[in-house]
């Protein structure tokens, strides 16, 4: 007999097969199904995941542009102070108050999302925080002094920090699992594209000697919120949402939203089930979806794995990007030519993005993520080396390797981060783990800034590029835990990691363990038995 349709089944009342069967019969078809198969039948949740994580370009967008603000002699004299050699400059102070300030919004934002984006949905708690930015935006276009400025960014922090950790959970919620790594990884790519674009808006004000050359940058902000916000009032909400909320018919509906008719083989009851059981799983294992229970069981690992992951964003030395028009100035390079040469560095970030695609599909997560740290190490010592000579040859040599260490970035590290904290929290407790992990990058993003501009900053410490060897540091720290506590989730529904997790199967083992998340059983594919931590 044919497998009943999205139009004619109705779980629980016309279901041919036990629910347990459907789920297992939903799990391996999902792990079966082909990059083109799963394009096909999820079309439209590939649409709306785009649209939701396009929010990022915002953050991406400010954060660069504020950074490559300071080399705007107009800003510099509207917001900075005079210097004995005439200059106008941001003291270093406000620089890292600007920067953090904004960090300070984002962990009152991600806190805020965690609390309510399980109660009001991922839909409307987005259309909230678009709102909310594009009032936002006022203070920064008519901004006045430093004061106002760093106002601005610590309320545009609150809805960034929503951007930040919803559209990846929803992305991992309403795809299939050869999806989830391009969907999530392509957040990454909306936040160096709005690096990209703030480079080159400021690029095109830089000339101007008036008021209009940083009010035009800040102004442009204004482009995305509204048609984001339009699209996001028809979007479907997650179905794993709805089974969360105990909403078995509104989860049918969203996934019959956001799937296509365009395979006969597709039973949607199948995957409902499947989600049902996942959930079911999730709550026999660690009961309960409060940020303690984050800190509980097997729950309290994939917590670490996942704040820890991000974490390593900040340690690794990305952080020094930002800082290549900086850079390139200080190596005596006129303003607008350092503002060309950054338009390449991120245009390379956005290539790396799209190579990260085609490196998941022929190496897991964790040897992507393990080798990018080897080779930005490696960059950081060659970075730190050339600052010993202080010709121009060499300040050259050091605005390629940072070109160079942004596309080994974009390409490895920065992408796949987004596909692991997505994959690796619990689906009950994905918002908050999500939440608790990127509020840890923000504080540590607080205090990296802070560090960044005295080390950088001529009227601070002036260590310059030699800072690089701090950050090759703090990246081989990064390193070491990686390899002896990252997972690899590739190819794994969220049931199988579930048990993985539960039968506390090394990080370094997850790939060749089978498991049977219906019949309770884990052994590894090479050996008798699992391998214990």
């Amino acid at each position: 007999m044919a497998p009943p349709t999205n139009d004619t089944v109705d779980h629980g009342l016309h279901s041919k097969q036990p629910p347990l069967v459907e789920g297992k019969q939903a799990a391996k078809k999902e792990q079966s199904m082909t990059l083109w198969q799963a394009v096909k039948l999820y079309p439209k949740a590939v649409g709306w995941s785009v649209l939701l994580s396009s929010t990022l370009i915002m953050e991406g967008y400010d954060l660069a542009l504020l950074s490559s603000m300071y080399a705007s002699p107009a800003f510099n004299q509207k917001f900075g102070v005079q210097g004995s050699d005439g200059k106008w400059a941001v003291p270093a102070s406000w620089q890292s108050g600007l920067s953090n300030g904004a960090r300070c919004g984002e962990v009152i934002g991600l806190l805020i999302n965690g609390l309510i984006s399980e109660r009001l949905g991922y839909r409307r708690t987005m259309i909230c925080a678009l709102a909310t930015i594009t009032a936002v935006i006022f203070l920064f276009f008519f901004a006045v002094n430093v004061q106002m400025l760093l106002a601005a960014e610590i309320l545009a922090g609150i809805p960034w920090g929503i951007f930040q950790t919803l559209p990846a959970a929803y992305a991992s919620e309403v795809c299939p699992v050869i999806l989830r790594p391009y969907l999530t990884t392509f957040i990454n790519m909306c936040w160096v594209f709005g690096q990209f674009v703030a480079v080159g808006v400021n690029r095109g004000s830089i000339s101007r000697d008036d008021q209009w050359a940083y009010r035009i940058p800040f102004g442009v902000q204004w482009a995305w919120p509204l048609p984001i916000m339009l699209g996001c009032l028809f979007a479907p909400e997650s179905p794993w949402w709805h089974v969360r909320q105990g909403n078995v018919e509104g989860a049918r509906r969203a996934l019959q939203r956001l799937t296509s008719n365009s395979d006969p083989n597709f039973n949607l009851d199948e995957t409902i089930a499947m989600i049902q059981h996942t959930n079911e799983l999730e709550a026999s294992l660690s009961s309960g979806t409060s940020y303690w229970d984050c800190f509980k069981g097997t729950s309290l690992r994939r917590t670490e794995v996942v704040c820890i992951v991000w974490l390593v964003q900040t340690l690794c030395g990305q952080n020094l990007m930002g800082y290549f028009a900086y850079f390139m100035v200080q190596a005596g390079l006129p303003t607008v030519q350092s503002f060309n040469l950054s338009l390449a560095q991120y245009a390379l970030g956005v290539i790396g993005t799209l190579g990260s695609w085609f490196l998941m599909t022929v190496a897991g997560r964790r040897t992507i993520h393990i080798c990018g740290l080897c080779c930005l190490f490696i960059l950081l010592i060659i970075t730190g080396s050339l600052s010993f000579s202080e010709n121009n040859a060499s300040k050259w040599a050091i605005g390629v390797m940072l070109i160079i260490f942004t596309f080994c970035y974009d390409i490895t590290v920065g992408p796949v981060t987004y596909s692991l904290v997505s994959e690796l929290s619990s689906t009950r407790l994905k918002a908050k783990t999500i939440v608790l992990a990127r509020a840890l990058y923000n504080i540590s993003n607080i205090v990296v800034n802070v560090l960044t501009n005295y080390q950088l900053n001529s009227t601070a410490w002036s260590w310059g590029a030699r800072s690089a060897y701090f950050w090759a540091g703090t990246c081989l720290v990064s390193l070491v835990w990686a390899f002896f506590r990252l997972p690899e989730p590739k190819g794994r529904t969220y049931e199988e990691l579930d048990l993985l997790f539960e039968r506390r199967v090394s990080a370094r083992k997850f790939a060749q363990t089978s498991v049977d998340p219906y019949e309770g059983e884990a052994t590894e594919i090479r050996e008798d038995h699992a391998g214990k931590e």
